[in-house]
């Protein structure tokens, strides 16, 4: 698979898992994925002003009968912890959260350095079953048994999208 095929990958694993309510925060590594999501009449994306939203909003759509899925970067795990922690964890909502990481491989924000250092170990502490993918050939594996670990246990997954699969984003003119 080449290295930027990746969002296919993740896009046919969400299908395959009937995913139908995507909750997004913008992001520039999620964007091939927010557009194929998009342009399918069965899934519903959904623009969040906060992370946090997202944790409401997928499982909300788990009560209403529908699997969901919440994308965002490494600094927004930070904007939801108490979410997932209280609702997701100890009302055992299924979540499946794909996280591109940032603060990592070549990073050239040092604002993004702490929260997506801290962004594993947090996830692992609130008890979410967590897997990292650094290699292009592995995430459409990864996100589906994830999402098969979320939905068919409601568990709470995310799989962490790192610097590396993801590419750097230059901040050079």
């Amino acid at each position: 698979m080449s290295d930027n095929a990746w969002p296919d990958a993740i896009y046919r694993a969400l299908v395959d898992a009937h995913v139908r309510i995507v909750g997004i925060v913008p992001d520039a590594g999620h964007a091939r994925l927010i557009k194929l999501c998009t342009a399918n009449n069965d899934m519903r994306v959904v623009s969040l002003t906060s992370e946090e939203e997202g944790v409401g909003l997928v499982s909300g759509a788990w009560l209403g009968g529908k699997c969901g899925a919440l994308l965002m970067q490494s600094s927004g795990v930070g904007n939801c912890i108490n979410a997932i922690a209280s609702l997701t964890v100890s009302c055992q909502f299924p979540l499946l959260m794909l996280v591109t990481m940032r603060g990592e491989w070549g990073e050239g924000n040092p604002w993004q350095v702490p929260m997506g250092r801290a962004t594993p170990r947090v996830l692992d502490d609130l008890g979410m079953r967590v897997a990292t993918v650094n290699q292009s050939d592995e995430v459409g594996e990864t996100v589906s048994a994830m999402a098969g670990l979320a939905f068919k246990a409601q568990a709470a997954t995310a799989v962490l999208l790192s610097q590396r699969l993801i590419g750097t984003k230059s901040f050079q003119d």
